[in-house]
């Protein structure tokens, strides 16, 4: 019982697949029985060869006129958060927790900032620990056997 729409709003997944994202949308589905709506993930593969999308980024996929693939059915159209940096939609400030960071800030400077507390104005943009921490850009593949060798970019 799916409906067929031109933009979809998902998070992007780790693929295997060259030039292709795989992407989670996330929909509501109504039990009748219990007149309740719980959450049901559709995957789809999106038409990616810029490789805009990392994963954990929110992504707008629009549906292709015609398939380019058996499971390619959509392409990438723009990231619209990146992970980790959430932007209020309506506001466009900044997120942390439900907080804007203009608030945080604000909150900081009347009742004094915390030694602990991170700073937002002082971090760097994601990219920065690429090969260290973060391996989100490397090639995909899928690990077939336990060897005991360390194999960052196995699904």
């Amino acid at each position: 019982m799916s409906t067929r729409t031109l933009l979809l709003l998902g998070v992007c997944l780790p693929c295997v697949k060259r030039n292709t994202s795989k992407i989670r949308i996330r929909r509501m589905e109504l039990d009748t029985n219990l007149n309740m709506y719980f959450k049901k993930d559709e995957f789809l593969f999106a038409h990616d060869p810029e490789k805009m999308c990392k994963t954990g980024d929110v992504v707008l996929i629009r549906e292709l006129a015609q398939r380019l693939t058996r499971l390619t059915t959509h392409k990438v159209e723009k990231v619209v958060y990146s992970l980790g940096d959430i932007t209020d939609p309506i506001t466009g400030k900044k997120v942390v927790l439900g907080k804007y960071r203009d608030d945080i800030e604000e909150a900081n400077c009347l009742f004094g900032k915390s030694t602990k507390g991170f700073d937002y104005s002082k971090s760097l943009p994601r990219g920065r620990l690429v090969d260290t921490k973060d391996f989100t850009h490397g090639e995909t593949y899928i690990k077939y056997h336990e060897d005991g060798t360390e194999q960052p970019f196995a699904i």
